[in-house]
């Protein structure tokens, strides 16, 4: 089922470098809007209703996306390649069924869903971002920030959690100055050290780690010595540290809303993940944080 050899042969043409979008500046345009989708099987969009005990809204009526290749569907479709289309949160695809194909409806979602993610960025590159979705005036923002700022070539690079926390905040208030009341949801990042349990025990998903998929966790897969162990806990410990920055400042906004850590907490599994690099979700993948985003985000109460 894993095309491993196509998938090194592709790679050895373009390079290690532009692998994966956690180690380079990435590819794709950075704004797209969704295609149709073919999927009659949606939810109805709704009519937005805020509920009046906690002021969320759990029927949001437009939806700007921002964050990484994660929310590009960066090797969810094709090596190498965004795949805006299978994106969890404003994704068209049928068998996904994004955020916005779940809260607005597949015909809705062509027009008022924006997906402003960037291949490849960084927290430093979310302000940016936001400032575009602002424009778009969205009744919410889908926020999934980090992987990068982990994923280096070495521990010694990843972003400092302080440097970390001063861009997200900064983020939050360029989205304030255009979109007052616009609501955030902010996905949690992923726990790498369980993506890399989950592969190393694939001959397949090694050899294409070796290329130089986030090296800081990924390299020399089959090493527990003790540098490695060590290096690998390292990564963790800064993911978990991101996590509770991205907790910390959305609590302190009233229209913000964090997983409470259910993307970190999620297991995925050789057939969430891509064939062509075993580190991006696969459609598969996609779907799962789709279903993850809806459920937390048309809860009455946020997750604890």
């Amino acid at each position: 089922m894993r095309t491993v050899g196509a998938a090194l042969t592709a790679l050895s043409f373009v390079g290690v470098a532009a692998l994966a979008g956690c180690s380079g500046e990435g590819s794709g345009d950075g704004v797209s809007r969704n295609a149709p989708a073919a999927s009659s099987s949606a939810e109805p969009a709704p009519s937005p209703s805020p509920t009046p005990a906690s002021g969320w809204n759990p029927k949001p009526g437009s939806i700007a996306a921002v964050g990484d290749s994660i929310t590009r569907g960066f090797d969810a479709c094709s090596v190498l390649a965004d795949c805006p289309e299978v994106s969890w949160a404003t994704g068209s695809d049928s068998l996904v069924r994004s955020l916005a194909v779940r809260l607005l409806g597949p015909a809705k979602a062509v027009d008022r869903s924006w997906n402003h993610a960037l291949s490849g960025a960084r927290m430093a590159q979310l302000p940016e971002q936001m400032a575009l979705a602002a424009k778009e005036r969205p009744e919410l923002v889908t926020v999934m920030m980090g992987a990068n700022d982990a994923c280096r070539d070495s521990v010694r690079l990843m972003t400092p959690v302080a440097d970390f926390r001063a861009s997200f905040e900064a983020s939050m208030r360029q989205l304030r100055a255009g979109a007052p009341t616009a609501q955030v949801y902010v996905s949690s990042v992923p726990d790498l050290k369980r993506l890399w349990s989950t592969g190393r025990l694939d001959e397949g998903a090694k050899k294409i780690w070796s290329l130089g998929v986030c090296r800081s966790m990924l390299a020399d897969a089959d090493d527990l010595g003790p540098a490695a162990v060590a290096r690998r806990d390292a990564v963790r410990d800064r993911v978990v540290a991101y996590n509770g920055v991205l907790r910390d400042v959305c609590a302190k906004d009233r229209h913000c809303r964090y997983d409470g850590g259910a993307v970190f907490g999620f297991r995925f599994t050789g057939a969430q993940l891509s064939p062509w690099d075993w580190f991006h979700p696969s459609r598969d993948g996609q779907a799962r944080l789709a279903e993850i985003a809806y459920r937390n985000i048309t809860a009455a109460e946020p997750p604890a």
